[in-house]
């Protein structure tokens, strides 16, 4: 074996080992986080302590949009690429359309959002399936069908991918104050006594509420009216769609350690061949 072929094993042995090690020592970006959980129990498995968190799901609702459609989380789902049905991510904010202030910006803003979330899909559509935009009235007796159609053609609202909600005042305040741990409180007839928050509900596709957190650890919420903080939604969003199942575990999982192993193991027999090698060599 001549030293340029030896060169060339050494290389496509060495490279990937330095790969795993950068990938190992590298900062990687992370995820919004999970917020509210349910319960946390602890059990031991071979020796070590595990802790288990049950995060807290978003239940269902049954609610009717802009388009006279009575529609619930069910409707929520999408074929991916591969062909499996999966859950969306979804941004959720609360309005009524006889709002003064804050809600026509909110909606403008939730659109420019919208509008700026693509699929990765390099040609073709490219409308980003895997995400829904939800907008529930805090203003249902008013909020009727045909006032959420004239809101939706105001702002140009595709409601494919966007809706406008209306139905039960108690089951929506309920829903908001109780599972989205949101203060909403209801003003009558009276526009400026309705109070609602200014923020961006993220969940992802387990309908479980995601946000960041700031060096203290302290839950920073999605403000709707904050441009940096609409920039922060859209890459968690597209963090969201990349995220593995973690029910789903890669065939390599847990076996880096041990492939990175193998292959200096590998180039290390490599090395001690050849020089036995050329050691039989001169003998002869």
């Amino acid at each position: 074996m001549n030293k340029k072929a030896l060169f060339g094993i050494l290389i496509a042995l060495i490279i990937p080992l330095v790969a795993y090690l950068v990938m190992r020592t590298v900062n990687t970006v992370t995820p919004p986080q999970r917020i509210f959980f349910d319960s946390v129990s602890t059990k031991i498995s071979k020796g070590k302590e595990i802790t288990d968190t049950i995060w807290s799901r978003v239940p269902d609702f049954s609610l009717t949009n802009q388009m006279g459609q009575k529609v619930s989380w069910k409707d929520l789902m999408y074929q991916k690429n591969d062909s499996t049905i999966d859950g969306k991510i979804v941004v959720i904010d609360f309005f009524f359309t006889h709002c003064p202030t804050i809600c026509p910006t909110m909606t403008r803003n939730m659109k420019l959002l919208r509008n700026n979330i693509k699929s990765n899909n390099m040609v073709g559509d490219r409308e980003a399936n895997f995400v829904h935009f939800l907008s529930v009235s805090v203003d249902p007796e008013r909020d009727s069908v045909p006032e959420l159609k004239r809101w939706a053609d105001r702002f140009q609202i595709n409601p494919e991918n966007w809706w406008l909600l209306t139905g039960n005042k108690k089951e929506i305040y309920d829903w908001a104050r109780n599972d989205l741990k949101l203060a909403i409180v209801d003003g009558g007839n009276v526009d400026t006594s309705f109070m609602h928050p200014q923020l961006f509900m993220l969940l992802d596709k387990d309908r479980v509420i995601r946000a960041r957190r700031d060096e203290s650890g302290n839950v920073k919420m999605y403000n709707g009216l904050d441009s940096a903080d609409l920039k922060n939604l859209a890459e968690d969003i597209i963090l969201l769609s990349l995220e593995k199942d973690p029910k789903k575990k890669s065939p390599l999982a847990g076996k880096l350690e041990l492939i990175a192993i193998v292959f200096a193991a590998a180039g290390v027999g490599i090395v001690l061949l050849v020089l036995f090698m050329k050691k039989e060599n001169r003998r002869t």
